[in-house]
């Protein structure tokens, strides 16, 4: 085998499906195509600025996604790859993507599938242009009306009833994180072959962890349960967590959930006061239900700091909401702090009005 004994993706989606005999193959060709638009995607990050693809995207003037960002001209080259690579296939009756307003119908000549599939084209995207680690996710749900036009409507389901999801993650080498709902797999791009080939079966997050990671600079407008849960971890040995603790923050997504799946850790991007109109910054649909079908399916757990993410009602396709996952013990924590009563005047000894990383003109 050129593979080294290694199953490929596409081996390993056939033994998958030979444990549904009922099974059409449908799932199957979807997730080949979803490689497929990874596979390249990846070439375009690679080559950056040979080809001409990174800066921001200029379309007669500064162009804004419907989230309010900027976009990168990899955002989108990037979507349009992920349209074209799975609107032809007959697998999928629609999809929706960060990068656009409403839900993408398919062209009239193709025929429509089984499933909806939601996709961040390009997490991260903000990294690009100084070479850091970027992705893409995706999140696959059935039909509600298979083989028919879907509706907005349709891909308003919770993350508890996802088939698949997944992230590519394009850094030193590419790879592919997916799961079916039996565990969590990773596969790395074999550039000589072009096959995604399986090199960490069975994924699992350590129940414990003493790294974090947090974008500190928003430390102000935290709730006083995550002050609480940072003071504890910056205080080291000598607090009382009796650990020392690392912090991490690479504002990838995508970055953060590999490292976590890896080697364990906490991610946390919580409700916050900075915008009242944004009770979180992450968006549900192909964000946050993707990555917790995935770390729960590794031992971990995924929750909104209050309660299970998955279990989140969708109310529009574009939704933020908190999110924190990772090592099982230190998300339960976190949980169970949100659940103790505090004062809303919390003082944190770190990022308070007098602490070590205070503001020194307020």
């Amino acid at each position: 085998m050129p593979t080294g004994g290694r199953s490929t993706l596409i081996q390993f989606l056939i033994e998958e499906r030979r444990r549904h005999p009922d099974a059409t193959g449908d799932l199957n060709g979807l997730i080949a195509d979803v490689a497929l638009a990874c596979k390249a995607i990846s070439r375009k990050v690679a080559f950056g600025s040979l080809a001409d693809v990174l800066g921001d995207h200029d379309a007669g003037g500064a162009a804004v996604n419907v989230q309010g960002e900027q976009q990168k001209t990899l955002d989108v080259l990037s979507n349009r790859i992920f349209l074209r690579a799975n609107e032809w296939g007959g697998h999928v009756a629609a999809m929706v993507s960060e990068e656009l307003e409403h839900i993408h119908l398919l062209p009239v000549e193709y025929p429509r599938g089984k499933y909806l599939l939601a996709f961040d084209p390009l997490d991260g995207s903000s990294n690009i242009d100084v070479n850091v680690a970027v992705g893409s996710i995706f999140s696959i749900v059935r039909a509600v009306t298979p083989e028919q036009d879907a509706a907005t409507a349709d891909f308003l389901q919770p993350g508890t009833r996802q088939v698949c999801a997944g992230y590519a993650i394009y850094g030193p080498s590419t790879m592919m994180v997916l799961t079916l709902g039996r565990g969590t797999h990773a596969f790395t791009l074999d550039p000589v072959l072009g096959e995604w080939v399986l090199s960490h079966p069975d994924l699992k997050v350590p129940r414990q962890t003493r790294e974090f990671a947090i974008n500190a600079s928003n430390s102000r407008f935290w709730e006083p349960a995550v002050r609480r849960y940072v003071d504890e971890c910056m205080a080291g040995a000598a607090g009382p967590r009796g650990a020392d603790f690392n912090m991490r923050w690479i504002a990838s997504l995508v970055a953060e959930t590999h490292r976590i799946l890896m080697r364990g850790g906490v991610f946390m991007y919580p409700r916050d006061t900075k915008d009242a109109s944004k009770p979180g910054r992450l968006r549900l649909l192909y964000e946050a239900s993707p990555v917790s079908f995935l770390i729960e399916q590794a031992g971990g757990m995924a929750s909104t700091g209050r309660s299970r993410l998955m279990d989140v009602q969708p109310e529009s396709l574009h939704q933020r909401v908190p999110f924190v996952f990772g090592s099982a013990e230190e998300v339960a924590r976190i949980e169970a702090y949100h659940r103790e009563p505090l004062p809303d005047t919390y003082e944190s000894p770190l990022f308070g009005r007098r602490g070590l990383f205070a503001d020194p003109l307020n």
